[in-house]
């Protein structure tokens, strides 16, 4: 059973990391910023259902960290590929 949520964890994660580098790019509190952060939910729920994990509450103290941990990776990884963007556009200068 462990090794299921696991497996769900990861996938939650992989799925929150474009709608992080989404959400990083859109004005906050924005409907499409409240879009960027609760699609995944229904997805989420259908791959607990789908993988037989259920909602037993210990389940959520791993599902419930891959979820956000996935949306601020992919900010952050935006946030530096922008970064690099400008950098590259100015001629290397930092």
């Amino acid at each position: 059973m462990f090794a299921s949520v696991a497996l769900m964890g990861l996938f939650t994660f992989l799925l929150n990391l474009p709608m992080g580098w989404w959400r990083q790019g859109v004005r906050k509190f924005s409907w499409r910023w409240i879009v960027a952060i609760h699609a995944m939910v229904p997805v989420v729920i259908l791959m607990r259902r789908l993988m037989g994990i259920g909602f037993a509450w210990w389940t959520f103290l791993v599902t419930i960290p891959c979820y956000f941990g996935g949306q601020f990776v992919g900010a952050r990884l935006r946030r530096r590929a922008q970064a690099a963007a400008a950098r590259a556009a100015t001629g290397g200068a930092a």
